[in-house]
Parts: structure tokens; C-alpha cells; sequence
């Protein structure tokens, strides 16, 4: 089923969490946090919108990165109801950032994460700036797509400030466990 994330709360710090990656570490905010911003993404293995930007998301990433913002991943789906999602699953994805587990889902919980993908954007201060979405082609590349996630994070790196005009992510809900 089909969500959209939230717009973005301007300003909103988000709550700090210690999860496993897939390279065998334990992850902090801050360990992922770059000197100009950071990227945080709740995505997983199986969703088809999350296969369907993964290139795009990958290449961005990697260009963030020489604008001085860290990236990072977290998979918080039940890995019982969808196998795919497991951590051992995750370790099939090979990935330029940390690839993170949420198993007790704490953590998409505390962030108010709503779908895969969902894109949380941080100015340097770890102040949200961005909440939209990767680009305007959704799940088919389209090679005039403005790429409006890289365009915002090297906005947020230059002025610590992420654009006013934003269009919420969408993508498969958070799968979450049965309460």
C-alpha cells in the first residue's frame, strides 16, 4: 500500500539511536553525521519503490558525499512478515553508506518514519530540513528528472537551509509488528 511521508517539521532534532549495519559496526547519529549534514533514509530490500530509485539513490549518495554530508540507511520492517527485510537479507545490498537495522523498530517509531523510502534531510546543527522526495520520476527514471533530494542536501550544506517547496516522499508503508 502506497504512503506518503510527512511534510517536513523545519527545525525538528531527531532522537539519537546505536543500530548494527550491515559491515558488522554499531551505528550512532553522530558517527554518521557528515560536517555539512546528514541524510538519514528508511528504505528496505523488498519494496518496489525502494528497487526503483536504489541506482539513483546510490549515485547521489556518493556525490553528497564530496559536499561534506554523511549518509546512512535504516530498515526497520518486520523481518518476520517479510523475510527479504531480515537482517541477513540486508547484507545482500551493497551499499556506499551504512545499512542499518532497526529490529525493534524503536527507532522508525521515535523519527515518525511513515514509508520506504522516506527521506529525513539535517543541516549540520542536526536540524531537519528536508522531508520530500528523491526526484520527480518516482518509480521510472526519466533522465530530465530534477534530482530534487541532491539539489536540497547540497542546498542544506551551503546555507543550512533546505528549500520551503517540497513534495512528500511515497513509497510502501513501514511494515510494522504485530503489537
Amino acid at each position: 500500500m502506497a504512503v506518503a511521508a510527512p511534510v517536513c517539521d523545519f527545525g525538528w532534532k531527531a532522537p539519537g539511536f546505536q543500530l548494527p549495519g550491515t559491515d558488522g559496526k554499531l551505528w550512532r547519529l553522530e558517527d554518521v553525521a557528515g560536517p555539512k549534514g546528514t541524510l538519514i533514509v528508511f528504505m528496505c530490500n523488498h519494496c518496489p519503490y525502494v528497487k526503483a530509485i536504489l541506482d539513483r539513490l546510490i549515485r547521489d549518495a556518493i556525490e553528497l558525499r564530496a559536499h561534506g554530508i554523511g549518509v546512512a540507511a535504516i530498515n526497520s520492517n518486520d523481518a518476520a512478515a517479510y523475510p527479504e527485510d531480515s537482517f541477513e537479507g540486508m547484507k545482500t545490498l551493497t551499499l556506499p553508506f551504512p545499512y542499518l537495522h532497526d529490529e525493534t523498530q524503536q527507532v522508525a517509531r521515535a523519527w515518525g518514519a511513515a514509508c520506504t523510502p522516506d527521506f529525513f534531510g539535517f543541516n549540520a546543527a542536526g536540524e531537519l530540513q528536508y522531508r520530500g522526495r528523491l526526484d520527480s520520476s518516482g518509480k521510472q527514471a526519466a533522465p530530465d528528472a530534477r534530482r530534487e533530494l541532491f539539489d536540497a542536501m547540497v542546498q542544506i550544506a551551503t546555507t543550512g537551509q533546505g528549500p520551503r517547496d517540497q513534495v512528500a516522499a511515497m513509497g510502501c508503508s513501514i511494515k510494522w509488528k504485530a503489537e
